[in-house]
């Protein structure tokens, strides 16, 4: 995943060179697409007018601050036109020579890139043949060839034409910029499985790969369709598909605005984003309820009847996702009577699932724009299955490619590791149990309006844990030295513990597992030793007694074994205190909704920890928000 904006406006005038702002815009957009890939960044501007300009390009290793102090030392001339380009390396290392953009033979054709081009050895090898010499490893510059080929070739000096003659020979998932300085005004953009947005501004339109990358300077944006490109100037916008007919792109606006990606005036975007969750959850309760007190999705092209008839849901997701899953499947199935398999999407497609006509694949993915869900919903919708969608970013691809779609409504989510995403995940799973439920009359109406009610008090109670977390913050810091973590949980605690786990793993860099409770001593208590940690999430006593004492039972194990335990339980749960070293109390909520309230402790530890230990929370090591190649 790359972070890509694009900026066509008010070219420098007179001797002063006033407007020009293209530098300035494109670096402001990188910076809040950062997170979407950090290991390069690089810019390019199209240089004079009347055909008698050129491409200039800037680019660094590292973090986008690295190419700041390149710029400050070697300035790009004022431009009306420039594309800038944060990337997150898929072929070829993280190097100078490798960051984008790439520049086509003739040097006047610049190119940045997402995605990967799964052709390129083939079409890198013609232009070897042809003569061409390569500078870099990457596949972007194989296009950059092409595209500069072609425009001096076959498509007689129109770039628009160039793009869709080259996007019809490459294989694979993109998006594409491209500036040339004989058309010094205007940006040719095109997208495939990959996310492209444009901008529209007054005297200036923009591109992005989300619409992070130009909230400062407009809300009103066009949503791209599959297989689409988009030349923009100043003035004008114009979309045709691949095949060079007319195109209509679908407006929308932005309902946050340019704070909301700021950090709010905590030490990084995820500890805003952990505070964020209460609102994350009731913003996506919002609206979903008609005047009739139904229940209702956000998009629905499934005949009710068809979901009635549903006998088999299937979750695929990744990651964060895949346990917001796993806990929809306990609460689903309890609702709704019906069975639920949770796949890994990367998986799901290779082992020849069974579904059918009267299966409902639920896809979850924060993005829209995750690789292996996005495969692993066509994959289902050949074989017959109808899919809903639960994501969190409007007009991205795998809403577009479902039938059905549940949005969350968690505002941009910066930081890498998930956390108010998950919460809104499971907060729009509950709603998609209950709409089922309603719908096949699993339940009556005021047995929803009751869960409802219940839902609609979890962002309080989330506060309410928030508030009370400065133990668990002490503990984290004391821990910082901590090798290894583990989890235990029973029911929907399970996939909690295995949540707790990735967000240390993610964050700290240490050794953490989550294991369902029940498996403690079928292997995993031999990991025990004097001084190991141990988080036990606790199920209520209230709700199903035999598993609370099962777990309590489990704590004493571990901590005859030297274990060091820290408790998760609701408040008024004085049975796990004797054998708790740590005892973290969440609020009472029915056993259903507590993953919600049960995993902002954990949150907070692994991001608490990580910063005890000097590491960037935003930004872990090796991983990029959103995973957009398989």
């Amino acid at each position: 995943m790359c972070g890509i904006v694009g900026y066509a406006g008010a070219a420098p005038q007179g001797a002063d060179q006033a407007g020009g702002r293209a530098v300035e815009v494109v670096l402001e957009g990188l910076r809040r697409l950062e997170y979407r890939g950090y290991d390069s960044a690089g810019i390019a501007v199209v240089t004079g007018r009347d055909g008698a300009g050129g491409v200039e390009t800037r680019k660094k290793a590292g973090k986008l601050a690295n190419l700041v102090e390149v710029l400050g030392t070697d300035p790009l001339p004022q431009s009306g036109t420039a594309i800038g380009h944060t990337r997150w390396a898929t072929h070829g290392g993280p190097t100078d020579a490798n960051a984008h953009p790439h520049v086509g033979v003739g040097g006047k054709l610049a190119v940045i890139h997402n995605g990967i081009v799964e052709n390129f050895a083939t079409l890198r090898a013609e232009l070897t043949a042809a003569g061409v010499e390569f500078t870099s490893e990457t596949d972007t510059e194989v296009v950059a060839h092409l595209l500069a080929r072609a425009y001096d070739g076959e498509q007689g000096g129109d770039l628009t034409e160039a793009m869709r003659a080259v996007c019809l020979r490459l294989e694979g998932a993109f998006t594409l910029l491209a500036v040339h300085a004989d058309v010094p005004d205007t940006i040719v953009g095109a997208r495939r499985n990959s996310p492209l947005v444009v901008g529209l501004g007054e005297g200036a339109n923009y591109l992005g790969s989300d619409v992070a990358a130009f909230i400062a300077s407009t809300r009103e944006a066009l949503e791209l369709g599959q297989d689409q490109v988009v030349t923009i100037t100043p003035t004008s916008v114009v979309v045709t598909g691949f095949d060079g007919t007319p195109a209509q792109g679908r407006r929308f606006h932005v309902d946050w605005d340019a704070a909301a990606a700021e950090k709010g005036g905590y030490p990084s975007f995820m500890a805003k984003e952990i505070h964020d969750q209460p609102q994350a959850i009731a913003d996506t309760l919002l609206g979903r309820v008609d005047a009739t007190g139904r229940l209702q999705l956000d998009e629905l092209k499934i005949p009710e009847a068809e979901l009635r008839s549903v006998d088999k849901i299937v979750v695929v997701a990744c990651g964060t996702a895949a346990y917001a899953g796993q806990v929809a499947k306990y609460a689903i199935e309890h609702w709704c009577r019906v069975p639920v398999e949770v796949e890994l999407a990367h998986e799901f497609r290779y082992r020849d699932p069974v579904v059918s006509d009267r299966t409902l694949v639920v896809a979850i993915s924060q993005s829209g724009e995750t690789m292996d869900t996005i495969m692993a919903v066509r994959h289902a919708r050949e074989q017959g299955a109808k899919v809903l969608a639960i994501c969190n970013t409007n007009g991205s691809t795998i809403p577009r490619e479902s039938d059905a779609v549940l949005y969350t409504h968690a505002g941009p989510e910066i930081a890498v590791a998930s956390t108010k995403a998950f919460l809104a995940q499971i907060t729009a799973c509950y709603l998609l149990g209950l709409f089922l439920a309603q719908l096949r009359g699993n339940k009556f109406s005021d047995e929803v309006a009751d869960v409802l009610a219940q839902l609609h008090e979890v962002p309080g109670q989330v506060r309410q844990v928030l508030d009370g977390l400065e133990q668990v913050r002490e503990i984290a810091r004391y821990m910082a030295d901590t090798r290894s973590v583990l989890f235990l949980g029973r029911h929907v605690g399970y996939p909690v513990a295995m949540e707790g786990a990735l967000k240390l793993k993610e964050l700290a860099y240490i050794h953490a597992e989550g294991f369902a409770a029940g498996e403690l001593k079928h292997g995993p208590i031999a990991l025990v030793e004097p001084g190991q940690p141990v988080f036990v999430v606790v199920p209520s006593p209230r709700g199903r007694d035999s598993l609370h004492s099962k777990v309590v039972s489990n704590i004493q194990e571990v901590r005859a074994r030297g274990a060091r335990t820290l408790v998760i339980a609701e408040q008024g749960d004085t049975a796990v205190e004797p054998y708790a070293d740590v005892v973290i109390h969440i609020p009472r909520t029915s056993t259903l909704l507590s993953p919600l309230l049960a995993v902002v402790p954990l949150q907070v530890f692994a991001c608490e920890l990580a910063t005890a230990k000097g590491l960037d929370v935003d930004q872990p090591r090796n991983l990029a928000k959103s995973v957009t190649v398989e």
